[in-house]
C-alpha cells in the first residue's frame, strides 16, 4: 500500500511571528523556515508503517515555493521514497491545498493519506477534513495511534472526554496528533542519501486545479499586552469586577 504525506514550509516553531508594519500579513523576511511539527509526525507515522511491513512507498507532498524542496528533502531523509513539489508563489488557501492534494492522489492512488492536524503558521485545522470530504473517505482527525488492519484501520483519537477509537475502511485520511509518536533525528548519511532521491514539480495549471484564495485577508496584528492581575478583598469584590469592568456576567 502506497502512503501519501503531505508536509509544509511553515515558520520554525522556535520563531516568534511579527506581523508585518503595514498588517497586511506576517513577516517572513530572514525568518527560519522549517517543516510543520504536525508534518514531521505525520511523515514519522508513515515511516512507522512501512518499517512494519504495513505500507510500501511513501510519497511526500508540498505546495509552495521552489524553497518548499528543502521542506520535501527533510521528509524524504527522515525515510520518504519520493517527493512531489506543486510550486506556486500565490497564496494557497486549505480548500486550494486540499483540491491540489486530491488532484495528487487521483493521480498516485495511495491507499493512505496522512497530514499533520494543522499547520503552526495559520492553525487552520481544515485541510486534512477538506481533503476527505473531496474525496469521499472516510477520516480519522486528531489521530493519538494508527493500527492498519486487513482493509481496515483502526485509529485512537483525541476527544475532549478522552479517547475515541474508529474503525475506518480504507482508503482512508488521518491527520496526526501531537501524541501519535516522536519524530526521529534526522542522521546526515540520511540526508545525504535524499539529495538523490526523486523529486518532481509539477505547478496548479498542471494539475488543473484553481487555487484563487476564497478569503480575504484584511488585517494582521499582535492581540493586547496581557494586563496584570488585581486583588480583591472577598468574593462581592470579585463578582462585581466581573459584572461591572470585565462584563463578563
Amino acid at each position: 500500500m502506497k502512503i501519501l504525506v503531505a508536509v509544509k514550509r511553515a515558520i520554525d516553531y522556535n520563531v516568534k511571528a511579527r506581523p508585518k508594519s503595514d498588517g497586511s500579513g506576517v513577516d517572513l523576511a530572514n525568518v527560519k523556515m522549517s517543516m510543520n511539527p504536525f508534518d514531521e509526525i505525520a511523515v514519522e507515522e508513515a515511516i512507522r508503517l512501512q518499517e512494519a511491513g504495513k505500507a510500501g512507498e511513501i510519497v511526500a507532498v508540498s505546495v509552495g515555493p521552489a524553497a518548499c524542496q528543502e521542506t520535501l528533502r527533510t521528509a524524504m531523509a527522515m525515510g520518504a521514497d519520493r517527493g512531489i513539489l506543486v510550486q506556486t508563489d500565490d497564496e494557497v488557501q486549505p480548500l486550494g491545498v486540499a483540491k491540489l492534494l486530491k488532484a495528487i492522489v487521483d493521480k498516485e492512488q495511495p491507499g493512505l493519506v496522512i497530514l499533520g492536524k494543522q499547520a503552526i503558521d495559520d492553525d487552520s485545522n481544515q485541510t486534512g477534513q477538506m481533503l476527505a470530504g473531496l474525496l469521499g473517505w472516510g477520516q480519522g482527525t486528531f489521530a493519538a495511534k494508527v493500527e492498519l488492519g486487513d482493509g481496515t484501520a483502526s485509529v485512537k483519537r483525541e476527544v475532549d472526554g478522552g479517547i475515541q477509537t474508529l474503525t475506518l475502511k480504507l482508503p482512508l485520511v488521518v491527520t496526526a496528533d501531537l501524541r501519535l509518536n516522536e519524530p526521529r533525528y534526522v542522521k546526515l548519511p540520511n540526508i545525504m542519501k535524499a539529495k538523490k532521491k526523486p523529486l518532481d514539480t509539477v505547478t496548479p495549471a498542471d494539475l488543473g486545479v484553481d487555487i484563487a484564495p476564497r478569503i480575504k485577508l484584511v488585517k494582521v496584528s499582535e492581540p493586547p499586552a496581557r494586563a496584570g492581575g488585581v486583588k480583591v478583598a472577598d468574593v462581592n469584590e470579585l463578582v462585581a469586577k466581573l459584572r461591572n469592568e470585565a462584563k463578563v456576567i
